[in-house]
């Protein structure tokens, strides 16, 4: 505490103002900027070397980030064509399970229509077969 080290207001006071006064110096002490100074140019040059560097790695990002995209639109592309393959394929195995069971539907309809006549033909046939009896007996 200032209290106890016996500083008084006044001698706060100049110890602040001394030491804005060395701050002040010491600012500026320092060299102007020139752009001809090695040191400068040498700095200058780290940081445009920094930024080139920056810049050439966000160019390859952007570059990769195309390249997947392009890729990734590809791999969609595929897809799409794919699923559409499958979805014809799908409507081709369809219409073949369809006209199949067509068939089949009509084949036993001919044949039941077969076996149908047959048996009308063999009705007639035996009525005829009766009729050609009776009159010979007449």
């Amino acid at each position: 505490m200032s209290i106890f080290n016996g500083n008084s207001f006044l001698d706060r006071q100049t110890a602040a103002a001394n030491a804005r006064k060395a701050q002040a110096e010491k600012f500026l002490a320092r060299p102007k900027y020139d752009p001809n100074d090695p040191a400068i140019i040498e700095r200058e040059a780290k940081r445009r070397a920094i930024v080139e560097a920056r810049e050439l790695r966000a160019a390859q990002r952007q570059v990769q980030k195309e390249a997947a995209e392009a890729e990734r639109l590809a791999k969609l592309a595929a897809e799409e064509i794919a699923r559409q393959e499958a979805l014809k394929a799908e409507a081709i195995a369809r219409e073949i399970a369809h006209a199949e069971k067509v068939a089949r539907e009509e084949a036993l309809e001919a044949e039941r229509k077969l076996e149908r006549d047959a048996r009308y033909a063999a009705r007639k046939a035996r009525k005829n077969q009766r009729k050609s009896e009776i009159q010979r007996y007449r």
